[in-house]
C-alpha cells in the first residue's frame, strides 16, 4: 500500500504549548514501548499488567493493542504483506502522537517485518522508541494457542490453502537488538511486566 502524500494545500501548524510543558504537567516522559512477538507469545498480557502497574504508580500510559486497533482505525486492512506494513505504519504514527503529548504509549503488534518496525523506530527521536522482543518458539506458541489461530494455520497449510500466518507459512523477523527481550516461556506475565516498568524508571521515564 502505497503511503505517498495526496493531500494537497496542507501546511503543518505548530501549536503554544511545548513537549516540556506537557511532560512537567504529567511528571513523565512519553516514550513508546514497542512490543513485537509472535501469536500468543503473551505480549497483550503483559501490556495489560504494565499499564496497570504504572497507573498505581500515577503514571499516564496508554495500551495499544493489535485485535483491538483493527476494530477501528485499521478495519479495512487484511493481514498481506502490504496491509501489514500500512498497520504498523498507521500505529506508529498515533505511537508517535501519543509519544508527543507525553504519555507511555504501549504497543502489542506482531509486526513481523523489521523494515516496518525500524521505519517507527526512524519516525522518532532517539530514546523515545523502546522495542521489547517477547521471545517465543513456534511450539511454545502453539501450546498456548488461545484463539486456536496455529490449529487453523496448520490444516490450512494441510489442507494446500495457506492463510499467511506468521511463524508456519509466513515469517517473523526477530529483533537483533532489542532493548529488551522477555523470554515469554521461562518468564511469568507480572515478572516480564516488571521488567518493563524497571527498565522505564532506570531510563528516567517515570518522572519529568
Amino acid at each position: 500500500m502505497s503511503t505517498q502524500i495526496k493531500s494537497t494545500n496542507i501546511t503543518w501548524h505548530e501549536g503554544s504549548v511545548t513537549r516540556a510543558q506537557r511532560e512537567k504537567l504529567l511528571n513523565q516522559k512519553g516514550v513508546t514501548v514497542w512490543m513485537t512477538g509472535l501469536s500468543a507469545s503473551g505480549k497483550s498480557t503483559i501490556a495489560v499488567i504494565a499499564e496497570q502497574m504504572l497507573l498505581h504508580q500515577n503514571k499516564h500510559a496508554y495500551r495499544l493493542d493489535g485485535d483491538n486497533i483493527r476494530h477501528g482505525l485499521n478495519k479495512n486492512l487484511g493481514f498481506t504483506a502490504e496491509d501489514r506494513a500500512e498497520n504498523i505504519r498507521r500505529i506508529g504514527e498515533v505511537a508517535r502522537l501519543f509519544t508527543d503529548a507525553g504519555v507511555i504509549a504501549i504497543t502489542s503488534f506482531i509486526s513481523p517485518y523489521k523494515k516496518d518496525r525500524e521505519a517507527v523506530r526512524a519516525s522518532m527521536k532517539p530514546g523515545e522508541f523502546i522495542e521489547v522482543y517477547v521471545n517465543v518458539t513456534v511450539e511454545g506458541a502453539e501450546k498456548r494457542d488461545p484463539k486456536g489461530l496455529y490449529k487453523k494455520a496448520r490444516a490450512a497449510l494441510a489442507a494446500g490453502k495457506g492463510m499467511g500466518f506468521t511463524g508456519i507459512d509466513d515469517p517473523y523477523e526477530a529483533p537483533e537488538k532489542p532493548e529488551i527481550t522477555i523470554e515469554t516461556e521461562s518468564t511469568s506475565a507480572e515478572e516480564a511486566a516488571k521488567q518493563i516498568v524497571a527498565y522505564l524508571d532506570k531510563g528516567g521515564y517515570l518522572k519529568a
